[in-house]
């Protein structure tokens, strides 16, 4: 049984990596600024052990750390920016090598390894490199774009007037996954540290274009879904970062060698885009108030 300290554990991707060890028996420390939120309540709920720690504050990331075997480490730019999510990652990771880890999972973006100009890919890029030269026993998985990005913001609000507003061509494929998946492989690479040890790894369990992500949307809503390509340029207005990201999607292309892990990691219980959007409760969602982006 494994003591894994997990970052981000009230947010998508720790929720779901914390949701699958504990299901697989093992004990989780969710590591979380707010532990007096209902997300925090709902981990404590299902046997983890909630403790506050910040980030900024070395001793409060020490003493989370103490006494555990891993690290599940997710770190974000929204909400501040790429050089505090590059200055808290590296701190964490300085934290967990000082508490001599056995192992630390760092979930990055695909393709953050390679020169995109995306800056929150950048940043990721960033704090893998320190990742690598900590001395710490390491793996990093790069999930695709998230698949339960569809079911809000400003994609929501479009399909409730039937539209799919994505800032890409009808037929450019992109690869995908939901985070209930990062949060199945992550656990699987957190159980076989020995085979895991030292390497990259993009994941995606999908890859679709805009056309057939609209068309999967209608099947589960119900109701006819049109995609709609949002200019690159008004995405620029709102975030040049995720600007960035589209083009390079756009561009580039966000491959990922989704037959290959299927293969290699069944266990991992892949969902194409279609299970996911099967899977989303679409009346309620649809229903809720309108977010303003």
């Amino acid at each position: 049984m494994l003591t894994v300290a997990v970052t981000g554990a009230t947010g998508a991707q720790g929720g779901a990596t914390a949701r699958a060890l504990l299901a697989a028996d093992h004990r989780v420390r969710a590591l979380t600024r707010r532990p007096d939120s209902p997300a925090a309540d709902a981990l404590r709920r299902l046997g983890a052990d909630v403790v506050r720690a910040d980030f900024d504050d070395v001793a409060t990331l020490e003493a989370a750390l103490a006494g555990t075997d891993s690290l599940f480490a997710v770190t974000t730019p929204f909400g501040t920016d790429t050089a505090t999510e590059i200055r808290q990652g590296e701190a964490l990771i300085d934290a967990a090598a000082a508490a001599r880890l056995g192992h630390v999972v760092f979930t990055s973006a695909a393709h953050a390894d390679r020169s995109t100009g995306v800056p929150h890919y950048e940043s990721k890029r960033r704090i893998e490199q320190h990742l690598r030269t900590s001395r710490v026993p390491w793996t990093v998985i790069a999930p695709a774009a998230f698949m339960d990005n569809y079911a809000s913001g400003w994609t929501l609000d479009g399909l409730r007037d039937g539209t799919f507003a994505w800032p890409m061509p009808a037929d450019r494929p992109l690869t995908l996954i939901p985070a209930t998946d990062i949060g199945t492989f992550a656990a699987l690479v957190l159980q076989r540290r020995d085979e895991f040890d030292a390497q990259r790894i993009d994941i995606a369990s999908d890859e679709r274009t805009p056309a057939q992500i609209a068309h999967s949307l209608a099947e589960a809503i119900g109701r006819p879904v049109t995609h709609h390509e949002v200019p690159l340029a008004y995405v620029r207005t709102r975030s040049t970062d995720l600007a960035a990201m589209f083009e390079y999607f756009t561009t580039s292309g966000l491959d990922v060698d989704v037959a290959g892990l299927r293969r290699a990691y069944p266990e991992a219980g892949w969902h194409s885009f279609s299970d996911w959007a099967a899977g989303q409760d679409w009346t309620a969602l649809l229903s809720a108030a309108p977010s303003h982006h």
